[in-house]
C-alpha cells in the first residue's frame, strides 16, 4: 500500500530526504506520488506530526 501525507503536514522536508525512490514533491504540505511509492515506510518513521499514512 503507497502511502500519503494528510493536512497536519509542516512541511520540515524529513521525509523527501528519506525516500529512496524520490517519489515525494515539496509544497505547501508534500506529496506522495502514489504511482511510484514503493512502501518501503521510511518516510512515515521520520515525520515529527505522524501525518504520513497508509493509503
Amino acid at each position: 500500500m503507497p502511502r500519503r501525507i494528510n493536512d497536519t503536514c509542516i512541511a520540515c522536508g524529513a521525509c523527501a530526504s528519506e525516500c529512496p525512490v524520490d517519489c515525494i514533491a515539496e509544497g505547501d504540505i508534500y506529496v506522495i506520488d502514489e504511482e511510484v511509492c514503493i512502501d518501503c515506510g521510511l518516510c512515515e518513521a521520520v515525520c515529527p506530526t505522524d501525518s504520513i499514512f497508509e493509503v
